[in-house]
C-alpha cells in the first residue's frame, strides 16, 4: 500500500534536515581541525646566551664558528674552587668547575622601564633579563612595544630556578625584608611584570616544567593564538645560576659532567654541563603576519606536550612517551616523518638519556631513505634548563635563514651503545649545507624535563626573513 503525498513530504523534509545537519557538523569539524593546525609565524626574537651572544646575529656567529662558550664560573657568583670535587659522592660539592655562564647579568636601566633603582635592586636578575629581551624581541619584529598597550598580547615565560631569593627572602635577615623582595622574586611576578610594564591584557603564565619549560611555553602560546585568546604572543624562557646549591643536587644525581660540557651522542659522554640564558620569540598567526607585512623568520607548523608517566624512575626518561610525543607533533603539523630534515635533540649527553632519545627517534624516523641530521645547541653552551628549548628553536631558525647546519661539538667519536650503522641518522660533526628533498626546510626541536614533561615543536622556514626593527628606540645596546 502506497503512502500518500502528505505522509512523504514531512519524512523527506526530515531526511533533508538531517542530511544538512550532518554536512554542517562535518564542515564544523573540518574547520576546527584546520584551526587547530593553523600555522604560527615567528616574527621576531631576541636573546642573551653565553659567549657574548646578546643578539641573534652574535648567537649565529658562535654556532657558525663552532665556539664552545663553556668557561669558569664568574667570580661574583661563588668561589668555584671551594665548592668543587670531581667525586659525585662527596657531600656538599659540585663535580664541575665550569659551565655556560653569562658574563654580565646586572646591566639594567630600571628607569627606562619605569622602575625605581631601589625596586630594581630587589628584582631577580631573571626578571630584568626578561624585560630587556622581550622589549628587544618586539622591536626586532618591527613592533613598537608601547603600541601593544591594552592589546590581547599573551606572555608565556619558562622559568624554574630562583637563586636570587636566597639573597633576599631567605637570607636569615627577616628585619631587612621589604615588599619588593616578594614581587622581585616570585615566578608569577617574572611573567606578570612583562605584561604590567607593557600594559598587555592577554594571557600571562609562568611555566615550570624544568628542562622543557621554554618549549612548553611555545606550545601554549601557539594554542592561545589559535584559540583567539591572543593576537600576539611572547614566548620563551630564562635561566640563571646565581648560587651553587642546585649544582650540588645535580652532582649527587650523577647526571652532571665533571667537564661542565654536554658531549651529546659522544663515546665519552658523561653527563651534562649547566648553562644559562634568556630567549624570547614574538609569535603571530601566519595569516595575520602576512596581512600585516611582518617579517616571517619561521613558521611553527605543530607541537605537542606529554609526560613520561610511570617510568623506571621519577627523573628517568621514557622512550614510549617520547615516541608518542614525536608522533603527536607530526600529526599536529600535518606532516610525515619523511618531510623533516633535522632534529635539534634534547641531547644532554647522559649515558641513559642519549640512547633512549635516539631509539625513540628511530621508531618514528627509522624508515627514511634520506638521512635525518641530528645536533644539539647544548654542545655550544651547556644545558640552559628553563631556557634550553628556546635556545634550540633559535638555533634552528638561524640555521634555516643561513641554509646551513652548524657543527655539533664534542662528538668526533660517536656513542658505541647506539647502532648508528642501522639507523638513517647523521650527527652533524662538520658544518654542512642544509639539504632538503622538496625545497622546504623543516625541523623538529625536542625538550625533555627532568620531572617528566616532554615537548616537541615542528618548524618550517619562513618566506620573509628580514627583521624590521634591529635598531629600535631601546635597541640592543642597553642590555
Amino acid at each position: 500500500m502506497m503512502k500518500n503525498d502528505s505522509t512523504l513530504r514531512p519524512l523527506q523534509k526530515a531526511a533533508l534536515a538531517i542530511k544538512e545537519l550532518r554536512a554542517r557538523l562535518v564542515a564544523a569539524e573540518a574547520e576546527k581541525q584546520q584551526k587547530n593546525r593553523e600555522p604560527i609565524a615567528v616574527i621576531g626574537m631576541a636573546c642573551r646566551f653565553p659567549g657574548g651572544a646578546d643578539t641573534p646575529e652574535a648567537f649565529w656567529d658562535i654556532l657558525h664558528e663552532g665556539v664552545d662558550t663553556v668557561g669558569a664560573v664568574p667570580a661574583e657568583r661563588w668561589a668555584a674552587g671551594d665548592w668543587h670535587d670531581p667525586n659525585q659522592d662527596t657531600a656538599g660539592k659540585i663535580v664541575a668547575r665550569e659551565g655556560g655562564y653569562l658574563a654580565q647579568v646586572d646591566q639594567f636601566d630600571p628607569q627606562f622601564f619605569g622602575i625605581s633603582p631601589r625596586e630594581a635592586h630587589r628584582m631577580d636578575p631573571q626578571q630584568r633579563l626578561l624585560l630587556m629581551v622581550a622589549w628587544e624581541a618586539l622591536e626586532r619584529a618591527g613592533i613598537a612595544p608601547e603600541s601593544l598597550r591594552d592589546s590581547q598580547t599573551g606572555v608565556f615565560v619558562g622559568i624554574g630556578q630562583n637563586d636570587y631569593v636566597q639573597k633576599r627572602l631567605y637570607a636569615g635577615q627577616a628585619a631587612e625584608i621589604e615588599a619588593y623582595d616578594g614581587t622581585g622574586n616570585g615566578f608569577s611576578f617574572a611573567a606578570g611584570r612583562v605584561s604590567y610594564v607593557l600594559g598587555l591584557q592577554g594571557p600571562n603564565l609562568a611555566v615550570d616544567t624544568a628542562c622543557s619549560s621554554s618549549l612548553v611555553t611555545i606550545h601554549l602560546a601557539c594554542q592561545s593564538l589559535r584559540n583567539r585568546e591572543s593576537d600576539v604572543a611572547l614566548a620563551g624562557g630564562v635561566h640563571l645560576g646565581l648560587a651553587p646549591e642546585t649544582g650540588v643536587f645535580l652532582s649527587r644525581t650523577g647526571a652532571m659532567s665533571p667537564s661542565g660540557r654536554c658531549k651529546t651522542f659522544a663515546a665519552d659522554a658523561d653527563g651534562f654541563g649547566r648553562g644559562e640564558g634568556c630567549g624570547i620569540l614574538v609569535l603571530k598567526r601566519l595569516a595575520d603576519a602576512e596581512a600585516d607585512g611582518d617579517p616571517i623568520l619561521a613558521v611553527v607548523r605543530g607541537s605537542a606536550v606529554n609526560h613520561d608517566g610511570a617510568s623506571s624512575g621519577l627523573t628517568a626518561p621514557n622512550g614510549r612517551s617520547q615516541v608518542a610525543l614525536l608522533q603527536q607533533a607530526l600529526r599536529d603539523a600535518g606532516l610525515t616523518a619523511h618531510e623533516i630534515d633535522y632534529i635539534e635533540a634534547h641531547g644532554t649527553g647522559t649515558a641513559l638519556g642519549d640512547p633512549i632519545e635516539v631509539e625513540s627517534l628511530a621508531e618514528v624516523f627509522g624508515e627514511r631513505e634520506r638521512p635525518l641530521y641530528l645536533g644539539s645547541v647544548k654542545t655550544n653552551m651547556g644545558h640552559a634548563e628553563a631556557a634550553a628549548g628556546v635556545a634550540g628553536v633559535m638555533k634552528v631558525i638561524l640555521s634555516m635563514q643561513h641554509d646551513t647546519l652548524p657543527r655539533h661539538l664534542h662528538a668526533r667519536e660517536l656513542n658505541p651503545r647506539i647502532d648508528w650503522e642501522r639507523l638513517p641518522f647523521e650527527v652533524v660533526q662538520d658544518e654542512r649545507v642544509w639539504d632538503t628533498a622538496d625545497g622546504v626546510r623543516r625541523a623538529g626541536v625536542s625538550s625533555f624535563g627532568i620531572s617528566g614533561t616532554n615537548a616537541h615543536v615542528v618548524l618550517e622556514k619562513g618566506e620573509r626573513e628580514k627583521e624590521k626593527g634591529k635598531n629600535g628606540v631601546y635597541g640592543i645596546d642597553h642590555g
